[in-house]
């Protein structure tokens, strides 16, 4: 019998380490799985027993707290700067060529530091899961020194760049808070979809945290709670589930009412949806020839520019021609030509020198390419591209004459030893008079001067800046050309309510020409064309009415899958409770009966391991253990319990009360048992007529009935007994003298 116990409970404790085995011990080799996780963590590449902690206990020492905490905080901010310089990538030209500016060297440094805060962001996160993984087996966290050095340096190479940011290139934050104007309906549905994906852990710690209450309070032992008032685990785990519970609360319900705060211009009616803006082709088409020559600008116009944009300097025999940079560095071979020449102003050279320079050969060197997302150019491109130099204004008017494209350029001033310092405007308005191009086609960006361009060249389309409604009608001003970080921020509905034309620069990513399209903006300056051409609609545009129905779906699933998830852990883990306790109940049981056995076996007595008693404490049969039911069944008759003749030694303590299966039941032992079998016993040698009337039974047996005739003498016995079981040792003195 014991043995079938044993078998039994061995069959659950299996049954339970089966149910209670996770995923990745039946994928995984475990030892292997562990040694990988404290390799990456702490640099132990042996295995070892780990001792686990205990739920509710903390995982670690003072000092690994504090720099897991440092490893959080190195993950949030990794996320927060790697989608902000994404979402920037409309500045990288820029980025770069402010260090070429300070370096002399063209190099990608936009998508280098994206490399390195990508690198970081994975090393952050995978050290970080590793991390929750070893908590979750309940192993001590020791992140390596290594680790704990590359982590505070991670952290201050952070803060250091965002001051950088903070103190020379503020504006580019601007950036970053207009992408979440149009990304804000997608985050929003991108992150109830982690909080439903994070439910599952999160609600599985709670639940093993109310698991571990129950099962730590029905083990507890009465001397434990004094030791329990000095440190109540109680308290702690509930402050755990507290802690781990309230705040992913707080957080999911400030998503489900996030849109009630979100503003996103591409969330309106399709008739409410204004015209798709033009294009001004910024310095041609740079993605597909070199910047600032007619190849470029010929390309623009095949990708269907509404203009051109360029810029314009003076050399120093007069001639107008097309350069951006303050230097012929970059987009000549000045270098190669005359190189101590190379940091002067282009200003300062005649044109018969400009003309000789090649402007075409560093746009095919692999490492000068102005895009990092270039589309490869035909042989034919490259060859022209090659051959390629710089050149004058009166080459693009006079394309943009037999394009009929509208021209907008910014003119630089010479420096301050030219000729022309004073009068450069009037120079080059005059040539753009003698082009004979039509003069509505002319966007006149320059404010230098220019009373004298009105009055010589009424026909030009005058171009503010950011200026208010007031100043433009003033000075009779129906467009204007400005960043588009700073329209926004500044606010463009007075302009657009005085019918001013509002044209931006520079915007070459989908999702700012798309904000630019849903805002209502004219026209946009960009160096893409061809991608930005090939849209049909705007980027992340929805109707009001879509997104409501988006957004109350997403909620009514999302907290659907989390209510779900959070049931299905509880039961598991009380299910996993109940197994416990039955496996804990049976084991007692087991070892109860052993020391039973061996206290009997001790005594010379074979008795069977008693049954469990089921019964309230206040039945009779509780009260009265020494006597059957069937006393109580059947009142006329008398029913006794008699003993083997042999003379038991007295046993003592030789039943031990069961742990009941659960609290409401009680385990009732008789006490009485040994008293009214040694007084039988020693009554038994006079009693002979009962004992040849009665068989004799087995002290484990009970006794069946025996029914006497009912006499006055009998009727005695029998109300003296029932009324006072204790008498039992006088009953047989009392019938042989009644006899």
């Amino acid at each position: 019998m014991m043995s079938n116990k044993a078998s039994r409970i061995k069959s659950i404790n299996t049954r339970i380490s089966k149910k209670d085995s996770s995923w990745i011990k039946k994928i995984f080799n475990y030892r292997c799985y562990i040694t990988f996780l404290t390799g990456c963590y702490s640099c132990h590449w042996k295995f070892r027993q780990w001792e686990e902690t205990k739920l509710g206990s903390c995982c670690c020492p003072r000092k690994e707290q504090v720099f897991f905490v440092f490893l959080v905080i190195s993950f949030i901010l990794s996320v927060i700067l790697l989608f902000m310089w994404i979402e920037m990538s409309n500045e990288y030209f820029g980025f770069d060529w402010v260090l070429f500016l300070e370096t002399g060297f063209w190099v990608f440094g936009s998508i280098i530091f994206l490399s390195i805060l990508g690198t970081l962001t994975a090393y952050t996160t995978l050290l970080l899961i590793v991390g929750v993984l070893l908590l979750r087996e309940r192993i001590e966290l020791y992140l390596h020194k290594c680790h704990k050095v590359l982590i505070v340096l991670v952290i201050l190479f952070y803060i250091f760049f965002m001051f950088m940011l903070f103190v020379y290139w503020n504006d580019k934050w601007l950036t970053f808070g207009l992408s979440l104007q149009i990304f804000s309906p997608y985050i929003h549905l991108c992150s109830i979809t982690v909080m439903v994906l994070l439910s599952w852990p999160l609600t599985c710690y709670i639940a093993r945290l109310e698991r571990e209450v129950r099962v730590r309070r029905y083990k507890m032992a009465y001397n434990d709670k004094e030791r329990l008032k000095k440190c109540n685990i109680f308290t702690r785990l509930r402050a755990l589930q507290l802690a781990t519970g309230l705040p992913f609360l707080l957080i999911l319900i400030c998503l489900y009412l996030m849109p009630l705060g979100i503003y996103s211009p591409c969330i309106q009616k399709k008739e409410d949806l204004a015209p798709k803006p033009v294009f001004f082709a910024h310095r041609g088409a740079p993605m597909h020839g070199p910047e600032n020559t007619m190849m470029a600008f010929e390309k623009a116009v095949e990708f269907g520019a509404y203009g051109l944009e360029t810029d314009v300097h003076i050399s120093i025999d007069h001639v107008p021609f097309l350069m951006h940079d303050y230097d012929l560095r970059r987009t000549t071979n000045i270098r190669e030509v005359l190189p101590e020449a190379a940091m002067e102003h282009p200003s300062l050279f005649n044109w018969t020198f400009l003309s000789t320079l090649n402007a075409g050969k560093w746009f095919l060197q692999s490492g000068r390419k102005p895009f990092y997302n270039m589309k490869p150019l035909s042989e034919a491109d490259k060859k022209r591209a090659r051959n390629q130099s710089i050149p004058k204004l009166d080459d693009l008017l006079e394309l943009a004459k037999k394009a009929n494209v509208f021209l907008i350029f910014d003119l630089y001033g010479p420096s301050a030893t030219h000729s022309l310092r004073t009068s450069f405007v009037k120079h080059v308005t005059d040539l753009i008079l003698d082009s004979n191009i039509e003069p509505h086609l002319i966007y006149w960006l320059s404010t230098h001067d220019r009373q004298y361009v009105r009055k010589k060249a009424p026909g030009f389309q005058m171009v503010g800046r950011l200026y208010t409604t007031k100043e433009l009608k003033k000075e009779n001003i129906s467009t204007i050309n400005v960043d588009y970080k700073n329209l926004f921020y500044r606010g463009f509905r007075d302009y657009k309510a005085a019918n001013i034309n509002i044209n931006l620069y520079l915007v070459n990513e989908p999702w700012l020409f798309s904000l630019a399209w849903c805002s209502r903006i004219d026209s946009v300056t960009t160096d893409n064309i061809p991608l930005l051409s090939q849209l049909d609609s705007p980027h992340f545009f929805m109707t009001p009415r879509y997104y409501i129905f988006m957004w109350f779906l997403m909620d009514i699933i999302s907290a659907t899958f989390i209510i779900a998830i959070f049931c299905f852990q509880w039961h598991r883990e009380m299910k996993k409770e109940k197994l416990n306790e039955s496996v804990s109940t049976q084991t007692d049981s087991i070892s109860l009966s052993k020391e039973k056995s061996g206290s009997q076996e001790a005594s010379g007595l074979s008795v069977k391991p008693p049954a469990r008693v089921m019964e309230s404490p206040w039945t009779l049969s509780a009260l009265k253990p020494a006597l059957t039911k069937d006393v109580y069944n059947h009142p006329h008759t008398l029913h006794f319990l008699l003993t083997p003749k042999k003379k038991l030694r007295p046993v003592k303590n030789t039943v031990t009360p069961l742990k009941p299966a659960e609290p409401h039941v009680k385990s009732l032992v008789p006490h009485h048992v040994s008293e009214h079998s040694q007084a039988s016993t020693r009554e038994a040698t006079s009693t002979t007529v009962l004992q040849t009337t009665l068989p004799t039974l087995k002290v484990d047996e009970p006794m069946p009935p025996v029914e006497v005739p009912m006499t006055e003498s009998f009727r005695e016995i029998f109300t003296t007994l029932y009324s006072n079981p204790s008498n039992m040792s006088f009953t047989s003195e009392m019938l042989s003298k009644k006899n």
